[in-house]
């Protein structure tokens, strides 16, 4: 890899700013200075500095977001604060948030740039689990629940999968979802005379929210979440601490 794509992809520096950077003897190769920042590089063997710090490589970045009310799921929007706002800079750049949360729903998001895992995880076929903490309006009677694990008719005439609901108090408890549909969990409790005021989610996938995350904040993913993540995805490529 180019010395200067490395840098880029690192989120550290542009490429011309790399080139400027080289001449001015601020970047080294284990520990020799280059002028040239298209030189060629191995991103997992070679040690890389620039102004004096070590620049770690990551092919790909996994971020855990524990979601605060009032962000939009998206890169950039103009009207309301987005979830890669919260990121530090270089990072926000690169991700994107796998799924959504609606502008109230707080809780567990993953960002990254891997699309691969993104697209596996998300689709319909591979039914991956998102738990919810719900609280609702009135209290919601186990005959109501029954209907909602069942299946109940949604926006357009759909009929939701089968879902598990743990009643936790008469207006708290936890709902499992294998699917996705816009605002779902709002209009199955809608569809059985309730309404949703408050929703967090707690896990997607084998993912669960790190408790020790207030809202607004985030970590990278460890790389047993990450090799978890990949497995409930089922693609072959397993991560692990060479790839970051």
């Amino acid at each position: 890899m180019r010395l200067d794509k490395f840098l880029t992809a690192a989120g550290v520096s542009t490429r011309s700013a790399a080139s400027k950077s080289a001449r001015a003897g601020d970047i080294t190769v284990n520990g020799v200075r280059v002028k040239d920042a298209g030189m060629q590089i191995d991103p997992s063997n070679d040690t890389v500095m620039l102004h004096g710090q070590t620049i770690t490589w990551r092919e790909h970045i996994y971020v855990m977001l524990n979601k605060p009310e009032g962000y939009v799921s998206a890169t950039e929007d103009s009207r309301a604060p987005v979830v890669n706002a919260l990121l530090d800079e270089h990072d926000a750049a690169r991700v994107f948030p796998c799924g959504r949360l609606d502008k109230y729903t707080v809780g567990l998001m993953l960002l990254t740039d891997d699309g691969e895992l993104s697209h596996r995880l998300l689709a319909p076929a591979r039914h991956v689990a998102k738990t919810y903490r719900y609280h609702c309006r009135d209290p919601l009677t186990e005959d109501a629940a029954g209907r909602m694990r069942e299946g109940v008719h949604i926006e357009g005439g759909y009929l939701t999968a089968p879902c598990g609901i743990e009643i936790i108090t008469p207006t708290t408890g936890n709902i499992t979802l294998t699917e996705g549909k816009y605002h779902q969990i709002k209009q199955m409790f809608g569809a059985v005379g309730n309404e949703i005021t408050a929703l967090e989610r707690l896990t997607f996938g084998p993912l669960t929210l790190d408790g020790k995350l207030e809202r607004g904040e985030w970590r990278y993913l460890s790389d047993e979440e990450i090799n978890a993540l990949y497995a409930a995805a089922d693609l072959k490529k397993i991560k692990n601490t060479t790839d970051i």
